[in-house]
């Protein structure tokens, strides 16, 4: 036992000395995991660079929107990532054994305490990307413009783990397959909000069945990241 606090005591002095990241994430285990799970991140991706960029490109013609792993989520803790102006790092209840980490860029828009606590919608099956030494887990859907966003809202009585679909392009995402970036990049043009402020794929309403759809507050036919 005396090991182990140990070792958990220089690990959290260690993350703090090398990681210019707040003294409250240097005491959070789960941020911790995280960022030391990820030091050997790039020399994996070195690894298999060679073998990715020999791969021949996917047709992605036929990717729709059932094809996105869409959960809601519950955000549990956020701060802003240091050194950054617009970066939130949250740690996301998504309905899974253990919370994700989202790094997602909101901080110029929305304040720390509208995102403490609050019901989000969630991409969970896009390949897992590096932001400022973390990973990020997911993509927190909002409305984008150019001066302004908007987190989506999920409808009332909607709990982490609920799946978010549409009815007219239904199926289900492949189970443990990981969305290729190119089919993510095919998709997203057509995701946007129309003109009640609903979430929209190719017009078609984003619903968690039986409980409603998923909304922004103010933002008409905006796009949807």
């Amino acid at each position: 036992q005396l090991y182990s606090e140990q070792t958990t005591r220089t690990s959290r002095s260690t993350v703090h000395k090398n990681c210019a990241i707040p003294k409250s994430l240097c005491s959070n285990s789960f941020f911790i995991q995280n960022h030391e799970t990820m030091e050997s991140a790039p020399r994996q991706s070195e690894m298999s660079f060679a073998k990715k960029q020999a791969a021949p490109c996917q047709e992605d013609g036929g990717a729709d929107v059932s094809g996105l792993d869409l959960r809601v989520g519950r955000i549990i803790t956020a701060v802003q990532l240091p050194d950054t102006d617009s970066l939130y790092m949250e740690q996301v209840d998504v309905g899974e054994a253990s919370p994700r980490m989202v790094v997602s860029k909101l901080s110029k828009h929305v304040s720390v305490d509208q995102v403490q606590n609050r019901m989000v919608v969630l991409l969970c099956n896009l390949k897992p990307a590096m932001t400022k030494g973390f990973v990020s887990q997911a993509v927190l859907l909002c409305a984008r413009s150019s001066d302004k966003v908007e987190i989506l809202d999920p409808p009332s009585g909607a709990v982490p783990g609920d799946r978010v679909t549409s009815q007219q392009f239904s199926g289900e995402p492949d189970k443990g397959s990981t969305l290729e970036k190119m089919a993510w990049e095919h998709i997203q043009p057509d995701l946007c909000t129309d003109a009640q402020c609903v979430a929209t794929y190719k017009g078609d309403a984003l619903e968690v069945k039986g409980k409603g759809v998923c909304t922004v507050q103010t933002m008409k036919n905006s796009q949807i990241e």
